[in-house]
């Protein structure tokens, strides 16, 4: 039989052994979530008399305070504030919000070690009280659930949702047999889901669900249509930020960075946000949930997100199945990109309840080049060019070629290398000299070049080389004889010079910014010249 409008609902749902007992009187913060909803739930803390309600049919209740520390009373506003995000709702401390608030649109949650007039309950509330318009108040009673923080804030919830309109979420089998008036959820961890109106103690990922309460598996609860109907007009929070490529939000990198939050209001919410980057680079986004400590504990929305190209393509979702969190870490070429951002389900649950708060965090970093060595050698054999080209990259290689030049900067003619091959000779149309790189297409799309070599038909010069093309500290050379060196930025400004021996030198590049520069060789012969990566 359903119950009445003023019909007692106690939320015994698990009543915890305490092993201490906080007696001092803490200073309670002032805390708001939404200080302009009109709409209101006072968390008091510091004891309350209550007198004239449904609950005083034997005369007044004296409640003492809850006997919980400030820091302790923040990370417990924290918690529920989040439960209720999605709404038009304050959730506050501050008890001149709720003595300004509509008398049918308030409650005050006391929450206290006074519980010997009611009994050994977690908490204990009239189902619909939240719109009756006589300061009727739910209970949480703190000594009997241990002090505990997070189970005080589980039960506030849900005497709060109690308030709103709610019955318990319960559990039945195949048959449609209750199993239990409670559903305790599933799974364990950060993704580990439980109902706030079933038993959320012992889960991470408490939330508001749409299934069957206790009264038979086909009366299903939809928990955020009955909370919004008890609060009214405009009961969900306004969207902030555009939910397809045309309103998408527009963010813009400062110093290679930028930070956005939001927040997943219903489950068919969609964020977008458009960004540029101006070369390519290595892009890292790390979308967090809402949380208070490690393992995004006591986050409310399990998040999803996907990368688009400027014409609406999608690049890659990203989603972690054990995760609440997730990251981007990617190399991009230039252009304009979607984030799309969203609430989504796991293996214990759907996306129903994944609502509320979260921050994006971007950062954008030299591209990494995906190669360990690219490099082109050379040798003059009986008057032919003989190119070995040697690459190594952690990307599949599309294509490469040959790329040769008469002045050694505009490279235009091209020689194709047919599959795998790195080897092949050439013989040149004139006893001029001839300049060479090798040219690697990778799988990311970009193109990545080798050093530049010369030769010419009529000698044979060695010349220096480098022993590594990406460098950390200094460059290494390894010199066949004297030689002057100088260093150039890719675009051909000078940078420094100087003389090699023969033998092993050590350039110094600790001057050098991160990135690619050219490195020229020079002897009476003519010159070469080489690339390296600084790091």
């Amino acid at each position: 039989m359903p119950l009445v409008m003023k019909n007692l609902y106690q939320s015994g749902f698990l009543i915890l052994l305490f092993i201490c007992k906080m007696t001092a009187i803490a200073q309670v913060p002032i805390l708001n979530s939404y200080p302009s909803a009109s709409a209101v739930v006072f968390f008091d803390f510091d004891g309350h008399t209550v007198t004239g309600t449904s609950w005083n049919v034997n005369g007044p209740i004296y409640c003492s305070s809850s006997g919980m520390s400030s820091i302790q009373i923040t990370e417990m506003f924290n918690r529920v504030a989040e439960d209720y995000r999605p709404f038009n709702l304050n959730v506050t401390t501050d008890s001149t919000k709720f003595l300004a608030a509509p008398v049918t649109k308030r409650m005050r949650v006391i929450i206290t070690i006074s519980s010997a007039w009611y009994g050994s309950a977690g908490g204990v509330a009239f189902i619909g009280s939240f719109t009756w318009g006589d300061d009727t108040p739910c209970f949480v009673f703190s000594a009997l659930l241990g002090y505990n923080v997070k189970n005080i804030s589980e039960a506030i919830s849900h005497e709060c949702g109690h308030t709103l309109g709610l019955f318990h979420q319960s559990s039945y089998d195949a048959n449609c047999v209750k199993i239990s008036e409670y559903n305790y959820g599933q799974g364990s961890g950060e993704t580990g889901w439980a109902p706030i109106m079933g038993v959320g103690y012992n889960k991470n990922f408490t939330i508001w669900h749409n299934g069957p309460n206790p009264y038979g598996c086909a009366t299903v609860q939809n928990d955020f249509t009955v909370i919004a109907d008890k609060i009214g007009v405009n009961a969900i929070r306004p969207d902030d930020h555009g939910n397809n490529f045309g309103t998408a939000t527009k963010v813009n990198f400062r110093r290679n960075q930028f930070s956005e939050t939001g927040f997943i209001e219903i489950n068919s919410d969609f964020d977008f946000f458009k960004f540029t980057v101006h070369s390519p680079d290595h892009l890292n986004i790390n979308a967090t949930p809402f949380n208070i400590g490690n393992n995004n504990e006591a986050s409310n929305l399990d998040l999803e997100i996907s990368l688009f190209n400027n014409a609406g393509q999608l690049i890659k979702t990203y989603n972690p199945q054990n995760l609440l969190s997730a990251v981007i870490d990617t190399n991009i070429v230039t252009g304009t990109y979607y984030l799309k951002v969203k609430g989504t389900g796991n293996s214990n649950v759907s996306n129903y309840g994944s609502l509320g708060g979260y921050s994006l965090e971007a950062n954008l970093s030299d591209l990494a080049m995906p190669v360990h060595q690219l490099k082109l050698e050379e040798r003059l054999v009986n008057g032919k060019h003989e190119l070995n080209g040697i690459i190594g990259f952690d990307e599949e290689i599309l294509d490469r070629q040959i790329q040769i030049s008469s002045d050694g900067i505009n490279f235009k003619e091209t020689i194709n290398i047919p599959g795998a091959t790195s080897t092949f000779n050439y013989t040149p149309a004139s006893a001029s000299a001839s300049y060479y790189r090798l040219q690697v297409l990778v799988s990311n799309g970009k193109n990545y070049y080798s050093n530049i070599v010369a030769l010419n038909v009529l000698t044979q010069v060695l010349w220096p080389h480098l022993v590594t093309t990406i460098i950390t500290n200094d460059c290494p050379v390894n010199s066949p004889g004297d030689f002057t060196f100088s260093i150039y930025s890719l675009s051909g400004q000078f940078i420094s010079l100087g003389h090699l021996n023969k033998g092993f030198t050590q350039i110094k590049t600790t001057n050098l910014t991160k990135g690619i520069y050219l490195i020229n060789f020079s002897s009476p012969q003519g010159s070469y010249t080489e690339r390296f990566l600084k790091q």
